[in-house]
This record gives structure tokens, C-alpha cells and sequence, in this order.
């Protein structure tokens, strides 16, 4: 690939980008540049990565073939009126921000601006996320197949990538994007129901946190409905069932539900 990026945004998503990439051999250290205003965190992926880094935007910016917008989605009108200026027909546009679709970038950068939209999560950070990616008619015309194949090696390049219509990827946001921290939450309460069983609380942590991760690898890689895993896991008059049962009287099935159809909801007012 051998591109140049630049990073305008250099939290903990825009290293996850940064490392795949690198890790991957997508393009060297010496094509990427990343932008923000504290120079502690630039100092990190100066020392971690060996990238150029900016506290300029505009600076950051400048000769960029893939201009990635890593900023939260109430700083992005700001940042768009100050890339402006140095934006030419020959960048392409990626933005992870949750709930700024491709017309609002239109809109703010014009319609023959080649833009695309990356919603990945946090285990991006351990190679192992999960993007929904999609790009504006411009992006999407045969002439720039190849850039937006790229895109999607960068996306793979820190987990699994897959294009999917506008209209979801605020959904797969949610679904892939807000899940880790609920499944944090039930990793936590689970070792807690080990600890209060009399396991010390290091090695509860350990079991629920891969016995969740092993459940996730089988369900992605098995073809399997999760349902009949499910059913694998539950003997007759076993303990498994009698668990199932108590997590059904407690709702958690709707519970999981409601959490995904509030976060879509308020993804879709940002």
C-alpha cells in the first residue's frame, strides 16, 4: 500500500489504527503522522511508534493521501473548518466518529470529496476489533476500488472489517462498538460470583475474562447459531440450565436488548 496518513486525534483508537498498520507492513513509520494538542501523548507514539507527530492539524494534515478524523463527533465542526483550507481532491477522508454520516462530511467538504466512515471498537487495541465501514458515492466509484480496499486492509489490519450500508453502521457501532463495556460488566459481575464461591479475585478475573473471550472466538468462528452453542453448553438438569433459567427471570435477555436500541437512539442524536 505505502501510503501517507495522517491522524488528526491521537487517543487511544488512533494508536490501535496506527499499530495494526505498522504491524501489518501496510506503510512505514516514516508515511504516518499523527496531530493533537498534548504533547505528552504525542511523545508516547513518537516513542512507541517512531511516526512523525504534529500539534498542528493543518501541518498534520498537508500531503496525507488518508486523512483519518479521530476526534469525538461535538469537536468535528471545529476541525473541519480548520482542515478546510489545506483539504485537496486528492486526500480521502475516514472518520471515526460516532453519528456524523457521510452527508454531514458532504455537506462541510463537498460532494466530490472521496469520504468513508470507520466504526470500530476497543479491542481494536488488542488486534482484535470489529468495523463497520461504508463510503459516499465519490468513494465508491471504480476508479478508487483501490483506496477503499486499502481502508479495509487498515481496518483488518486490527481486527475484522466488513462493509455494510449507511443506514447500519450506527447499529453495528453499538452492537460492536458499546458491547466491550457491557461485556466488561459481566466479566466483573461473574468474577464476583466466583469470588463470593471462594476463588480469589485474580483468578476469577482470569476464568470469566477468557471463559467470555472463548465464547466470543467459538461464536464468530464456528458458523454455529448462537443458540444451538448455547444448547451444547446445557446438559438435562444441569447446572448450566439452572443459570440460564435465573438470567431469564432476571430479564438480562431484554436487558442486553434495551442497552443496544438506547445507545443506537442516542448515537443517532450526536
Amino acid at each position: 500500500m505505502n501510503r501517507r496518513i495522517a491522524f488528526i486525534g491521537a487517543g487511544n483508537m488512533a494508536s490501535a489504527i496506527i499499530g495494526g498498520i505498522l504491524q501489518s507492513g501496510l506503510t512505514p513509520p516514516e508515511n504516518i503522522c499523527a496531530a493533537n494538542p498534548t504533547e505528552e501523548k504525542l511523545r508516547h507514539l513518537r516513542e512507541t511508534f517512531g511516526i512523525r507527530t504534529e500539534q498542528d492539524n493543518r501541518r498534520a494534515a498537508e500531503g496525507a493521501e488518508l486523512l483519518f478524523l479521530c476526534v469525538k463527533p461535538q469537536m468535528m465542526d471545529g476541525v473541519l473548518q480548520e482542515l478546510l483550507p489545506v483539504l485537496s481532491k486528492e486526500q480521502t477522508v475516514v472518520s471515526v466518529a460516532a453519528g456524523k454520516t457521510l452527508a454531514y462530511f458532504e455537506e462541510r467538504l463537498g460532494s466530490k470529496t472521496r469520504i468513508t466512515r470507520v466504526m470500530p471498537n476497543t479491542p481494536a487495541l488488542c488486534g482484535a476489533g470489529m468495523s463497520a465501514v461504508c463510503g459516499n458515492e465519490e468513494m465508491l466509484k471504480p476508479e478508487n476500488e483501490g483506496i477503499f480496499q486499502d481502508i479495509l486492509a487498515i481496518c483488518r489490519s486490527f481486527g475484522g472489517a466488513e462493509v455494510v450500508p449507511e443506514r447500519l453502521v450506527d447499529v453495528a457501532g453499538q452492537v460492536a462498538g458499546a458491547s466491550p463495556a457491557w461485556i466488561f460488566m459481566v466479566i466483573e459481575a461473574l468474577a464476583d460470583g466466583a469470588v463470593a464461591c471462594g476463588m480469589p479475585r485474580d483468578m476469577a478475573y482470569r476464568f470469566a475474562a477468557q471463559g467470555v473471550a472463548g465464547a466470543g472466538k467459538l461464536a464468530a468462528e464456528s458458523g454455529k447459531h448462537p443458540g444451538i452453542l448455547k444448547d451444547m453448553v446445557t446438559s438435562p438438569a444441569g447446572t448450566t440450565i439452572q443459570g440460564v433459567r435465573i438470567l431469564e427471570e432476571h430479564g438480562v435477555r431484554g436487558a442486553f436488548m434495551d442497552a443496544v436500541i438506547g445507545a443506537y437512539e442516542r448515537s443517532l442524536k450526536m
